[in-house]
């Protein structure tokens, strides 16, 4: 299992960090971050707008301005559970731009994959941030739990991560039903790599990295599964 993951993330690490993927890396990280400022941005304007309406303290205004700071501020550490939605967002935006590179770079002499059609990678990124909210919500509910909600966060995303990623990425080159059964037949390695991203995800400006990453590791890990037609676990 780790035989192949681990080879899969050092190959993906490097192009991630090579010249020829740099510029595309940037395009994928403004966007992250104009997702992510945009969101921010709705969430403190919706935070003022209702203490606004209905103040802490009529007499002391400094203590509600403090308390839409405070709110900003924590909102920022919120954002990392949304993470994961912004993230599917980004990779079903520029998969196919991404895979190609890789693919090119890594696998030139193999025949290179055939980009999913608007309608299925629109729905595929859909359906993983939409999954993505929901999950990520239920381990927000958890968030004064300590210890728990991290683990819910972390078992959630690994599968989400796992899932989509690797059907995105292997859709490419077979239906994408065919690419479903693929990951159920090799679940484990693929949940183990699902696992990487996740740990990932809770790392501080390493996690912004994700769209990219996961895009590049995903391809790198389904093409060495296709070839070793590593037996069903």
């Amino acid at each position: 299992m780790f035989g192949v993951v681990l080879p899969s993330a050092y190959a993906a690490l490097r192009q991630v960090l090579s010249p020829e993927l740099r510029g595309l890396f940037w395009r994928m990280l403004g966007f992250t971050l104009l997702l992510l400022g945009l969101l921010w941005y709705g969430l403190t304007q919706g935070l003022s707008a209702f203490v606004a309406a209905h103040p802490v303290s009529a007499d002391y205004p400094l203590v509600n301005a403090a308390l839409v700071f405070l709110g900003g501020a924590g909102l920022l550490v919120g954002l990392l559970y949304v993470l994961p939605i912004t993230s599917a967002l980004v990779a079903g935006f520029f998969l196919d731009e991404a895979a190609g590179a890789v693919e090119r770079s890594d696998f030139a002499a193999d025949s290179p994959g055939q980009p999913l059609s608007l309608g299925t990678s629109a729905a595929y990124g859909l359906r993983f941030a939409a999954l993505a909210l929901l999950v990520n919500m239920a381990a927000l509910a958890l968030i004064f739990v300590p210890g728990v909600n991290l683990v819910a966060f972390f078992a959630a995303n690994a599968y989400l991560l796992s899932r989509e990623y690797f059907e995105m990425a292997a859709g490419r080159f077979r239906p994408m039903r065919d690419a479903a059964r693929l990951r159920r037949e090799n679940r484990t390695t693929i949940l183990a790599g699902g696992a990487l991203l996740a740990g990932l995800m809770l790392v501080p400006i390493v996690n912004l990295m994700i769209p990219l990453f996961g895009i590049a590791f995903m391809v790198h890990l389904h093409k060495r599964i296709a070839a070793r037609r590593l037996p069903a676990l």
